[in-house]
């Protein structure tokens, strides 16, 4: 009686495990045919699989609506992807999300960080974690701000290009100089963030980097912000490559990748 417990509870391992393994290996077609294979030889070929097994696969991932197979095409990604992609974007919070690194980041550096989203053509502030420093930076959630004088803001419209940088510092300070706003924002684009050099309150300076999603598209940026005093040039240059990394940590958590 004992072997043949014994014998069952084995074989039910066994199938576990086996189950585990197709899981993985039908996520690997997924993945494979995303990244371009779409032929049974190229997926075969790209996960190390014979034909037979990859075509087992990927009509299972067919059948359930995965992957799309036509006669010439191959294979390609399926409606349901989409569906579901949809439901994650709408279960995601990006205030719940970040949350987490700008606490890490906050303690970090001992300064204010702000978490941030584009309203229109105004930065809107969404989260504020305080530093630990005696300094008291204005800013709070719910408050707008202009696009061209915070580092936020500047963040948020990186990859705008230069004809809407023009525009918004026109509506928002028509007196400043264009010429030299416009080299600066090129020059944060190629640095992937942005400074804010006491433009928007008087003795604050910030360091600030955009937030990508899934598609690569800015959808929010962080800042660093604190007194004069604490952020002279070498250390907001020394900050760049943290709030950069926090940031596309966020990014991450949205689904974005570098590749």
């Amino acid at each position: 009686m004992l072997k043949r417990i014994a014998s069952t509870e084995s074989s039910d391992e066994a199938q576990k495990s086996t189950g585990s393994q197709t899981l993985v290996r039908g996520l690997d077609v997924l993945e494979a045919v995303a990244a371009g294979a779409a032929t049974l030889s190229e997926i075969a070929s790209r996960l190390d699989l014979t034909k037979s097994t990859a075509h087992r696969l990927a009509s299972a991932l067919v059948e359930r609506g995965y992957l799309t197979a036509t006669p010439r095409a191959g294979y390609g990604l399926g409606p349901k992807l989409l569906q579901l992609g949809h439901a994650a974007l709408e279960q995601l919070d990006l205030v719940q999300a970040a949350r987490p690194h700008l606490e890490a980041l906050a303690e970090a550096t001992e300064d204010t960080v702000h978490l941030g989203v584009i309203d229109g053509n105004q930065a809107l502030y969404v989260d504020k974690v305080a530093g630990q420093r005696r300094i008291n930076i204005s800013s709070r959630v719910g408050e707008r701000q202009p696009l061209s004088s915070t580092g936020l803001g500047k963040a948020l419209m990186l990859d705008a290009g230069s004809r809407y940088w023009a525009e918004r510092l026109q509506a928002e300070q028509p007196q400043a100089d264009a010429a030299a706003f416009l080299a600066r924002m090129t020059r944060y684009a190629e640095a992937g963030r942005a400074f804010d050099l006491e433009e928007n309150e008087d003795r604050i300076r910030c360091v600030a980097a955009p937030v990508r999603d899934a598609s690569g598209r800015v959808v929010a940026a962080i800042s660093v912000s604190s007194a004069a005093q604490y952020m002279d040039d070498a250390r907001m240059e020394a900050l760049s490559a943290t709030v950069r990394g926090a940031a596309d940590a966020i990014g991450r958590e949205l689904g974005w990748s570098p590749a």
